[in-house]
């Protein structure tokens, strides 16, 4: 994202995550002529809460209305990543739409592997595609400035604090603090005797996953992957300040397996009121807040994502539906797009599931809905302006040769930063430095950049 990117990166409470998640092929029925194979689409999507609600909710309300069924497969974000872009790189045709990242459209627009869906989206007035938030157009959008996804929720990144545990030790968050307070307040909140850690970050190897948060501490620190020039920076000043920072605040404050911890690890571990403090996706919120899969609802406060150099460092993710191009049912699979991305759906979701639930971040008009502000007050002008502040064309202190906040918008940026990922993760885990992690990743960079010098 993360999420992520896990994205981006976000997701469930585990234990709902963990049960369903891995549960391939699970589909939703309809009734009546959505039985018949010409009117039944599949699906795949990640495995995040966002997408496990709509699964509950398809049969009984886009199923009844349009006669489409829709077959559902949910897999976990990794996981999902690799099976999208084998079948739509292969042009498998497997799947009818498919959740795609903010990372993937714009590569995969121009490798002409997506159906864009500007011509239906401007089409229906219905859909008012005016009421998208800029930021999340701008990232789903080709060269061509046509869209080629549409966004199911979007978010960016932010502080989440235990306030039960800051106010017993009197601590204030500020509403923008600075890395260099976060780590005061990890170490004088961390208390290993009762189990609760400082702060949970991602140590989990993976490009969105470790990181989507990481790559946002580097650009604040002054750092990038590359610069104008297509130059590898990963082992300059700036980069290996802002990772020993990172690697040293979880060795010394952070949660227990941190090696080990993605998105679900840390929104169960914080959801647990096992950490002080989360830095992470702003779609984690509504989970957060929602008493029946967090013990800290209605306890959590909400900052922006701490800077060092920068006025902001939030990253930018949307998970998206997305037409592959082999599909054959193009316009059965717009109007579940449609439907998925509309206010209606949203409008759906709060009152059957409740407003904290909402996937949010991709339309301006959610924030004038009086049940989802009551419902979101604690988190949602933080994360409308962590969203609207993400800036992928200029995140850090320099320019960039390429698009992205906590990703370089290039194809091989996958595999580059899932190998650097692997190596700090090593050092998180105490089996690598960041040093070695770093020179090995300056010359994967090297060579990568060639191609594009």
């Amino acid at each position: 994202m993360p999420r992520k990117l896990a994205m981006a990166t976000a997701a469930a409470a585990a234990g709902v995550l963990l049960v369903t998640a891995g549960c391939s092929g699970a589909g939703s029925t309809g009734g009546g002529s959505g039985d018949s194979a010409d009117n039944t689409i599949t699906a795949l999507m990640v495995g995040n809460p966002q997408m496990e609600d709509i699964q509950k909710l398809t049969a009984d309300n886009f199923t009844k209305q349009t006669g489409i069924t829709v077959k559902f497969t949910i897999l976990p974000e990794n996981e999902l990543r690799d099976k999208v872009t084998q079948d739509v790189a292969n042009q498998g045709g497997q799947y009818d739409v498919a959740t795609v990242g903010a990372y993937e459209v714009p590569i995969w627009a121009k490798n002409g592997w997506l159906h864009e869906v500007s011509t239906q989206a401007q089409a229906d007035s219905a859909y008012d595609v005016n009421d998208l938030i800029k930021p999340m157009v701008s990232s789903l959008s080709g060269e061509d400035g046509k869209m080629y996804a549409a966004p199911f929720y979007g978010e960016s990144s932010f502080l989440m604090y235990n306030k039960e545990l800051f106010e017993a030790k009197g601590i204030t968050m500020p509403e923008k603090p600075t890395w260099a307070q976060v780590a005061e307040y990890a170490a004088k909140l961390d208390d290993k005797s009762k189990g609760i850690s400082g702060i949970c970050l991602r140590g989990l190897p993976g490009w969105g996953e470790l990181f989507a948060p990481l790559t946002t501490v580097v650009n604040t620190y002054g750092g990038t992957w590359f610069d104008k020039d297509w130059n590898a920076q990963v082992n300059s000043p700036e980069f290996k300040a802002a990772t020993d920072f990172y690697v040293n605040l979880l060795k010394q404050h952070g949660q227990p397996g941190a090696p080990q911890s993605g998105f679900t690890e840390c929104l169960n571990t914080f959801g647990q009121g096992k950490a002080a403090m989360w830095y992470d996706a702003t779609s984690a919120a509504g989970t957060l807040e929602d008493p029946n899969a967090s013990k800290v609802a209605g306890k959590v406060g909400y900052a922006y994502a701490p800077v060092n150099k920068t006025e902001y460092s939030g990253w930018l993710w949307t998970w998206a539906w997305a037409m592959p191009k082999t599909t054959k049912k193009a316009d059965a699979a717009w109007k579940f797009i449609s439907w998925a991305t509309s206010k209606d759906y949203e409008k759906l979701v709060g009152e059957k599931l409740g407003w904290s639930r909402v996937p949010s971040g991709k339309r301006t008009s959610t924030y004038s809905i009086p049940e989802y502000k009551e419902s979101a007050k604690a988190f949602a002008d933080v994360t409308l302006g962590s969203i609207e502040h993400a800036d992928p064309t200029n995140p850090g202190v320099q320019p960039r040769p390429a698009l992205g906040v906590q990703f370089v918008g290039i194809p091989e940026f996958a595999d580059l930063g899932t190998k650097v990922s692997q190596e700090v993760s090593a050092a998180i885990a105490g089996s690598n430095t960041v040093d070695k992690a770093l020179a090995d990743g300056q010359k994967q960079a090297e060579d990568v950049a060639k191609k594009y010098k």
